[in-house]
């Protein structure tokens, strides 16, 4: 089998909520198809197009915002650099002028009943996130593209065909957490010092390490604006965003006015153990609510499961004292677990239900807090190990499609089982214990095999349909 070639940026990605499958995969998708009509020197021969959406894009991609992704895609957007509080404004004037412009340049008509298709009865083979972009000029089909959303924002053409490509090989290929332990041993060195010698490859050090902390800069930003926010999230559930009066609560009413400040008057407050773990509740709360009202997140490794590392992430900074270098390794090591479980199984609720995220996300979380914590390889393995064996079988249910209930809480009890595998991992002997990371890897992707469909992304099992909601309210 070839070697798959997936970078830790590939891993965290900076785009818009409220889903990486669902929201900046198509919107990706979008681009890719936009890239397709220049290279053939069609793009101002289209005067109109359809998209296609099928299995759990057609389900739930209304709630998810699939519809928004690909008006914004196709407008040439770039979900990294795109302002999110334009997005309602954008929005507002394609709807009102039911027109499009592709790319900023060939105007259309677009009426989005004709021009976005939800096939809610049909699955294409390869991965249940499937869409088609057809474009035509007057009534003659002039060119068709088929993607798949495959989870955590990665992006695959019909046929398996990538549209994005790692050029070089690295000095320590790694597809198995066994292979990641012989490269640390032979190299005598951690788990984010083998990473960081791979990524090298593809970036120079210096840049890994601006990257990274640019990274954990967008993360802060999110949990900050999400702790400085009230209202209630759009999609007509009515959830009442809950991380601004935690903070404000737990700060007894003590004013901020930046980031810095906050974090600051956190660090002097109380440190008892319940309130460091209600701390990293709002924390996880705050970056999941920005996510469901369509803000600025880093898929970790998808935009639903977006809380659970920053929020780990967070708790050892504020309240362990970790410094940028222990950011970096942080993110090096739970990116490498990442990329192991996407190898291994997958990192999309669409294919393995929420195990395939916040599951992913919790052992992502658990071995980067264990290497920054002083804790071997092994541990580190073990950490990620024990914080998925305990999310095993987790179902993806959405109810009305919306990532929001259970999603958000979700992230919360993410992060705290992460936490408590890092201590677990710490206080362990490895080679005492019997179940390894790859075996819960495999056993992660068989129960999702076996797993029905309805508990995948479909809204038409669990709370989905317990707490009722038809696709018209969102």
């Amino acid at each position: 089998m070839a070697y798959e070639y997936i970078s830790i940026f590939d891993i965290f990605k900076i785009g818009v909520g409220p889903s990486s499958s669902h929201t900046l995969g198509p919107w990706k998708a979008a681009l890719y198809f936009l890239n397709e009509l220049e290279q053939n020197q069609l793009l101002h021969k289209v005067s109109s197009l359809r998209v296609h959406l099928y299995g759990s894009l057609a389900k739930t991609g209304i709630g998810h915002g699939t519809d928004i992704a690909l008006l914004l895609g196709l407008s040439g957007y770039d979900p990294v650099q795109i302002d999110p509080d334009k997005i309602p404004e954008i929005l507002k004037r394609v709807r009102t002028e039911k027109s499009l412009s592709l790319k900023g340049q060939q105007q259309l008509v677009c009426d989005e009943k004709e021009s976005i298709l939800f096939h809610l009865g049909e699955v294409l083979p390869f991965h249940s996130n499937g869409l088609k972009f057809e474009a035509f000029e007057t009534d003659k089909l002039i060119i068709e593209r088929t993607y798949f959303s495959i989870g955590g924002g990665f992006v695959v053409q019909e046929n398996d065909e990538k549209v994005e490509d790692m050029p070089k090989v690295p000095p320590y290929p790694v597809s198995t957490a066994a292979d990641l332990l012989e490269w640390c041993e032979k190299k005598e060195g951690t788990i984010s010092d083998v990473v960081l010698e791979n990524e090298r490859q593809w970036r120079c050090e210096e840049e890994v390490r601006m990257d990274l902390l640019h990274i954990w800069q967008v993360m802060k930003t999110c949990i900050y604006r999400g702790c400085t926010t009230e209202g209630v999230l759009p999609g007509g559930l009515h959830v009442v965003r809950r991380a601004a009066n935690m903070s404000a609560r737990f700060l007894g009413g003590k004013h901020h006015s930046s980031y810095e400040d906050w974090a600051k008057k956190i660090t002097t407050g109380n440190k008892e153990f319940q309130d460091i773990i209600a701390w990293v509740s709002c924390f996880a709360l705050a970056i999941n609510e920005e996510n469901a009202a369509f803000g600025r997140v880093v898929t970790a490794p998808t935009n639903g499961s977006a809380g659970v590392i920053p929020a780990v992430l967070l708790y050892a900074v504020l309240f362990h004292n970790a410094v940028d270098d222990d950011v970096i390794r942080f993110l090096l090591t739970a990116g490498e677990i990442g990329s192991i479980f996407k190898k291994g199984a997958t990192i999309s609720a669409a294919m393995g239900g929420c195990q395939a995220e916040i599951g992913v996300s919790s052992a992502m979380a658990a071995a980067g807090l264990t290497e920054i914590s002083g804790g071997s390889v092994q541990q580190c393995l073990m950490a990620a190990e024990i914080a998925m064996e305990h999310h095993l079988g987790l179902t993806c249910d959405p109810v009305g499609g919306l990532v929001q209930i259970p999603c958000i809480e979700r992230n919360t009890m993410g992060a705290i089982k992460a936490i408590t595998a890092s201590q677990l991992a710490l206080a362990s002997d490895p080679t005492q214990a019997r179940v390894s990371l790859d075996k819960v890897v495999k056993t992660m992707w068989d129960t999702a095999q076996d797993m029905h469909a309805h508990y995948k992304e479909t809204s038409e099992g669990g709370l989905a349909i317990n707490i009722p909601m038809s696709l018209s309210e969102c």
